[in-house]
């Protein structure tokens, strides 16, 4: 489907793997195809997430219905990798350019005079609701009377309560009377809250002096009612306020202090860090950031995240997102594992009812929150992580309740998180995804565009191994990293290599003492021959055979783990035979310990 919508869906489904995996890095967000809520209204945001599905839907359906081969998934995926791949940039200030550097300088100022005001607390509060007003023919009685007394000075005061029906003119006047006396009390609110009712007070005591000595006292009366609110509030919230404390934005007596995910904004040398997270988020407009800072720090406190990372929230969810090992560079390594929501059970459980979509918004982010605590925010500290989204099985953006629930959760981790993802990686990546991938992709930066890869079921290790080292890497994808393995460690290094089609591949495990010799290998999707023998040295020696040669099948045991007591000197010899059209990789490590 082309991304103008125009083009036949049989056209697009035509179209080889090579052309469409030339779109690679598309999607930021793999269910959020429109801006924030915050920017379009919720009407207009669901019509066009419900446009980008449904069209979606439209293609996979026409392409069932003509019986066309769906498009294989980048199985050939060569070209399906990272464009203009990010490179992480360095948090140590001196290396960073002169632009930059004073942009950060700029945001340390812009976050002081902001905590001084105490900016950080709480968002300017909405204008409060006006007090009960006086009963309504108390008020528009003295206005009336004014009115009388300035057309008729000589009617007596009692005729001017109930005055002749009142012309169009008088209403109007009426009205704007009665509004600029709301007017006036909401700016003596605003400048002195706590006691509105003494600049009333004042008020009264110097009109009703002018007034006695004009009209007498029956005149005196309705003017006081009249006068409560007539004066122009400038000069009595002056003398008002002169008496009282000023607004807190005035008055700091020391700034405010602010921490977020544990670090202060003041006087902590990982500062800078976070301060160059939001900034970046921001193309480094310093006050851009700043709104951004002050945004998340204020939805932190709503949230109540400090609360929440002692909730008990359960541990159901655990097998769907996990940390495990860390990248070649240091970066901790979280996995998504979306087809676990096609367990029914599962799926109901988290999606079901809005109660439960929002008991799984609070477990991603608890989840987050403690991830990110585990950070090193030192200017030369690993504090990002790598994102591996697993899209096998995945119920993809056709399941409505989990559309609502990753979308909510994606704009508040862009909105709160910033810069916390170096590289994100998709792998199992269905046929579906890029048809998807073209029509979300206009609404995301470049920025975000780089960090992307993608990598369809037989190029998911591969993809992976660039980033992690496979001895990091879980089995279910395709390294060797297995818990509760009390053979092979994290520590014990891998050796990764290819083994071309039509051809053997030999080991060997060269040893002059006697030992105990432990080994392990896999081939990702095997269709391979193994077989394993030790050779000694001696020529009077006999050789062993300790693997007989067979066949591996993609269906068993990904990974084999052998051994052999070598008690003389000799070699144990692995080999591994390729006899299929395609190259395999190979993975395998060894290491020894004392005989008994």
């Amino acid at each position: 489907m082309a991304e103008d919508g125009k083009k036949p869906v049989s056209e697009e489904a035509e179209k080889p793997v090579a052309e469409a995996s030339e779109e690679v890095v598309a999607v930021a967000e793999v269910a959020a195809p429109c801006p924030p809520p915050s920017e379009v209204p919720e009407a207009e945001e669901k019509s066009k997430e419900e446009e980008v599905v449904e069209k979606l839907e439209e293609e996979v359906a026409a392409a069932e219905a003509a019986g066309e081969e769906k498009p294989k998934v980048v199985e050939e995926g060569e070209k399906m990798t990272e464009s203009v791949s990010f490179k992480e940039e360095s948090n140590v200030v001196s290396d960073l350019p002169e632009s930059q550097r004073k942009a950060l300088e700029e945001l340390k100022v812009l976050v002081k005079e902001a905590a001084e005001k105490h900016e950080f607390t709480a968002p300017p509060p909405p204008p409060p609701p006006p007090p009960p007003p006086p009963a309504k023919e108390e008020e528009k009685t003295p206005a009336t009377e004014e009115e009388a007394k300035t057309e008729a000075p000589a009617e007596p005061a009692a005729e001017a309560v109930c005055p002749p029906p009142v012309e169009e003119s008088e209403k109007k006047e009426e009205k704007k009377d009665e509004e600029k006396k709301e007017e006036e009390k909401k700016e003596e609110e605003k400048v002195a809250p706590p006691e509105p009712s003494e600049p009333a007070v004042v008020v009264v005591e110097t009109v009703t002096a002018v007034v006695v000595d004009e009209d007498g006292a029956k005149t005196v009366e309705a003017i006081e009612e009249t006068v409560v609110v007539a004066p122009p509030a400038e000069e009595p919230a002056a003398a008002v306020t002169g008496g009282l404390p000023q607004p807190e934005v005035e008055l700091s007596p020391r700034p405010e202090e602010v921490e977020i995910w544990g670090i202060k904004l003041f006087d902590d040398d990982r500062t800078d860090v976070v301060l160059l997270k939001f900034l970046r988020a921001r193309d480094f407009k310093p006050k851009e950031a700043l709104t951004m800072l002050k945004n998340a720090v204020l939805w932190r406190k709503s949230f109540g995240i400090e609360a929440l990372l002692e909730e008990d929230l359960g541990n159901h969810l655990e097998s769907v997102v996990f940390m495990e090992g860390f990248g070649k560079e240091g970066h901790p390594v979280c996995y998504n594992a979306y087809g676990k929501f096609q367990n029914k059970e599962l799926y109901q459980n988290t999606f079901s009812d809005e109660e439960k979509r929002q008991n799984f918004l609070r477990w991603r982010i608890q989840f987050l929150e403690k991830s990110i605590r585990k950070l090193d925010f030192s200017p030369k500290g690993i504090n990002t992580i790598i994102q591996v989204n697993d899209l096998k099985n995945s119920p993809g953006p056709f399941k409505r309740e989990l559309r609502q629930a990753t979308n909510q959760a994606l704009y508040l981790l862009q909105d709160n998180y910033p810069e916390f993802v170096a590289k994100q990686v998709l792998i199992n990546v269905p046929w579906w995804y890029l048809a998807f991938n073209r029509m979300i992709s206009p609404f995301l930066t470049q920025r975000t565009k780089s960090k992307f890869v993608f990598a369809g079921p037989s190029k998911s290790a591969e993809t992976l191994f660039k980033y992690i080292a496979p001895e990091q890497v879980p089995v279910q994808y395709g390294g060797l990293k297995k818990d509760g393995d009390s053979e092979f460690s994290d520590s014990d290094p891998v050796t990764l290599v290819t083994i071309k089609p039509g051809s053997k591949h030999v080991i060997e495990f060269p040893h002059t003492e006697p030992c105990l010799l432990l080994w392990e290998l896999r081939v990702i999707g095997w269709d391979v021959t193994y077989g394993a023998e030790f050779v000694p040295s001696s020529e009077e020696g006999y050789t062993v055979i300790v693997q007989k040669a067979r066949k591996i099948a993609p269906t068993d045991d990904p990974v084999i783990c052998n051994s052999f007591k070598i008690g003389e000197p000799g070699k144990v010899v692995v080999t591994l035979d390729n006899q299929t059209s395609k190259k395999k990789k190979l993975l395998y490590r060894s290491k020894t310990q004392p005989c008994d």
